[in-house]
C-alpha cells in the first residue's frame, strides 16, 4: 500500500486527464450544434413576364403583325446557346419558324423575332421549354406556351370586278349547288354536300326558286329549267311518300321513301312542306306559257298543292297548326307552330289553300298567340315589333320571305318591312359593336344565323347565342333589307378571305376567325336563300311571282294582311 504522500500526485494527474476529456467532448458537442446544414442550392430559375409587340394580354394574341417581337423576362441571366432550341415558334402544321434572338437586362431578357414574315390569318404556337438554361446552368422551372393569330391581309384574293358582276358570280356559283349537285334521279336538292341520297324537302323548295333565277340570269335556258322542273315534280307526284298531302323533312332521292330526321320525326313535316309549296307555286307562275309541257307542269304542281291537307294539321280542330305527324308515333312530337320564327309562310299557305283552308282564328290564336308574338323593345336603336330578345337568328327574316314580299306589308301585329330590316340591323350592329370582342367581327364581317358550328356541330347563332361563328348566308340573304351593309360583307367574304371560304358552290356554310375554322360544308337551306334574296333585291322576281298567285292574295287578305301587292 502506497502512503498518502506517494498517491496524491497520481490522483491529481488522473483528475486533470478526466477534465480535459470532458472539455473536449463538450467542445465537440457545442461545435456540432452551432453549425446546422445550409439550405439546398436551387437548380431552377423562373419566368417573370412577357410582351408581344410591347403588350401583354395573356397567352393568346390576335391581329399579330407578320414579324412580331416577343420579349420574355426571367429572374436569371440566360445561357445564349440554349435559347435557339428551347424557345420555338411553330406553324399549324408543326413546322419550326426560323428565329433571331437578342438579349437585354443583363441577359435576363430575350427578344425573339421570326427571320421572315409569318402568313396572314394563321395560327402559330410559341413555347419556351424547360430545356431553357441560365448561365449558371439552372433549368426553367415551368414551360411557357402561347398562341399567336396573325392579322387579316386585306389584299384582294381575286380580281376586283363591278358590284353587278360580283352579284352575278355569287348567284351563279351558288346556283350550281341546285343544278350541278342536284340528286341525279329526283332532281331534288341534297341536304348538304356529304348527304349522298338524302334530299331535303324545304331546301328543294329553295332550289326550285334558284332554278328560276338561273333562267332569269341566263345561267341555264328556259328549256333546261323546264326539263329539270318536270323531273322534280314528276318524282314528287309519283314516287315521294306523302302524309295527308304533306312531305317528310328528308327523303331518299332514289326511292322517295322517308329518311327520319329523328326517331319520331319520320312522317309529315308541315313547315318543310311549306317551303316546298312556296317554291312550286312560284314556279307555276313562272312557267306560264300555253305549250303542252308548261301547261302539264302547272297542272301537276296544282295537284301537289291542292293535295296538302293543311287544316288536318290542326290536330282535332285546335286553333293552332302542328309541325309534325308520324304514322308510327302520331302527334307525339307535339310541336305547335307558333310565335315568331321561320314559319309564317305555313300559315299563309294554310289560309290560301283551296281545299283545306284554315280560318283566321287559327292564325291569331296559334301563330300570333293572341298578340304574345309582340316584342316592341329597342335594341341598338331599333324598335323590334316581333320575336325574341335581339331578334333571334336571321333566317327568321329569310325563309318565309323568299316568296312573301315584305315591302309595305302589314297586319294587326307588325309592319313586316320594319320587322325584317330592323332585325337585320340589330344583328349587324351587334356584330359591329362586338361585345364579346371576337377577333374578325366588324362592319364588314357580320351575320348570325343557323349553320354548321366548329364546337356544337350545328347551332342557331344569334346575338344571344353567339360563339364567334359567322354564317355568310345571314348577311348575303339580307341584301333586300341592308344592301350597303350586305355588299360590304360580300366584298369582305370574297375579296379578303375568299381564299379560305369561296369554293365550288359559292361560300362555305360558316367560319370562325377567332378559331381560324372554315367549314367544308354547303347546306341547301343556306345556299338557296343567297340566290333567291339577292335576286329579290335586284329585280323582285320571286316576290312578284309568288305574290301574283290568286290563292295567296285570297289567303293573305283573309288573315288581315294589307299590301299594295294584294
Amino acid at each position: 500500500m502506497l502512503s498518502k504522500k506517494t498517491s496524491y500526485p497520481l490522483f491529481l494527474f488522473r483528475l486533470c486527464v478526466v477534465i480535459l476529456m470532458l472539455a473536449n467532448i463538450s467542445s465537440c458537442k457545442k461545435s456540432d450544434s452551432s453549425s446546422p446544414p445550409g439550405p439546398p442550392v436551387s437548380k431552377t430559375f423562373s419566368f417573370n413576364n412577357l410582351t408581344v409587340n410591347g403588350l401583354f394580354s395573356g397567352y393568346i394574341y390576335y391581329n399579330v403583325t407578320k414579324i412580331p417581337q416577343l420579349k420574355f423576362n426571367f429572374n436569371d441571366a440566360l445561357d445564349h446557346s440554349s435559347v435557339t432550341s428551347a424557345i420555338t415558334i411553330k406553324d399549324q402544321a408543326g413546322n419550326n419558324v426560323a428565329l433571331s434572338a437578342t438579349f437585354s437586362n443583363g441577359d435576363s431578357s430575350v427578344i425573339i423575332q421570326p427571320t421572315s414574315m409569318l402568313i396572314s390569318l394563321s395560327q402559330y404556337s410559341v413555347t419556351a421549354s424547360t430545356g431553357l438554361l441560365s448561365q449558371s446552368k439552372k433549368t426553367l422551372l415551368s414551360a411557357i406556351s402561347l398562341k399567336l393569330i396573325t392579322a387579316i391581309d386585306s389584299t384582294p384574293k381575286f380580281p376586283v370586278i363591278s358590284d353587278s358582276a360580283l352579284l352575278d358570280l355569287v348567284q351563279q356559283q351558288t346556283f350550281e349547288y341546285f343544278w350541278e349537285f342536284a340528286h341525279e334521279n329526283s332532281g331534288l336538292a341534297r341536304e348538304r354536300n356529304t348527304s349522298g341520297n338524302t334530299v331535303t324537302i324545304g331546301g328543294s323548295g329553295f332550289g326550285i326558286m334558284s332554278i328560276l333565277v338561273g333562267i332569269k340570269r341566263n345561267f341555264i335556258s328556259r328549256a333546261e329549267g323546264l326539263s329539270r322542273m318536270q323531273k322534280i315534280v314528276g318524282f314528287l307526284k309519283n314516287n315521294a311518300v306523302k302524309f295527308h298531302g304533306a312531305f317528310p323533312h328528308w327523303m331518299d332521292g332514289n326511292t322517295g321513301a322517308v329518311i327520319p330526321f329523328s326517331t319520331k320525326d319520320n312522317g309529315a313535316d308541315l313547315v318543310e312542306t311549306s317551303y316546298l309549296m312556296q317554291g312550286l307555286l312560284t314556279a307555276r307562275q313562272f312557267f306560264d306559257a300555253g305549250s303542252d309541257d308548261e301547261t302539264a307542269l302547272r297542272n301537276d304542281i296544282n295537284d301537289l298543292w291542292n293535295g296538302v291537307e293543311w287544316s288536318w294539321f290542326r290536330k282535332n280542330n285546335e286553333n293552332v297548326l302542328y309541325w309534325h305527324w308520324s304514322p308510327d308515333y302520331s302527334w307525339d312530337m307535339n310541336f305547335p307552330v307558333k310565335g315568331w320564327n321561320e314559319a309564317m309562310i305555313t300559315y299563309v299557305l294554310a289560309a290560301s289553300s283551296v281545299n283545306y283552308s284554315i280560318p283566321k282564328v287559327v292564325y291569331d290564336n296559334g301563330w300570333a298567340s293572341n298578340g304574345a308574338i309582340a316584342n316592341n323593345n329597342t335594341y341598338f336603336g331599333y324598335k323590334l315589333p316581333l320575336g325574341p330578345h335581339n331578334g333571334g337568328p336571321l333566317f327568321f327574316a329569310h325563309y318565309s320571305f323568299l316568296g312573301i314580299n315584305p315591302n309595305n306589308l302589314s297586319d294587326a301585329y307588325a309592319n313586316y318591312w320594319d320587322q325584317n330590316s330592323y332585325h337585320t340591323l340589330i344583328n349587324y350592329n351587334y356584330c359591329k359593336s362586338n361585345p364579346k370582342n371576337y377577333f374578325g367581327y366588324s362592319s364588314s364581317c357580320w351575320g348570325l344565323t343557323a349553320s354548321d358550328d366548329n364546337v356544337n356541330g350545328y347551332l342557331a347563332h344569334d346575338p344571344d347565342n353567339d360563339d364567334g361563328v359567322i354564317s355568310p348566308t345571314a348577311a348575303l340573304s339580307s341584301f333586300p333589307y341592308t344592301p350597303t351593309e350586305s355588299m360590304s360583307a360580300l366584298k369582305f367574304f370574297y375579296y379578303t378571305i375568299g381564299d379560305k371560304i369561296w369554293g365550288t358552290y359559292g361560300f362555305v356554310d360558316a367560319f370562325s376567325l377567332k378559331d381560324l375554322w372554315y367549314a367544308d360544308s354547303y347546306l341547301a337551306i343556306d345556299q338557296g336563300p343567297i340566290v333567291v334574296m339577292i335576286e329579290n333585291y335586284r329585280s323582285g322576281l320571286l316576290w312578284n311571282l309568288f305574290m301574283s298567285c290568286p290563292e295567296i292574295k285570297t289567303g293573305m287578305n283573309k288573315l288581315g294582311f294589307q299590301s299594295p301587292n294584294l
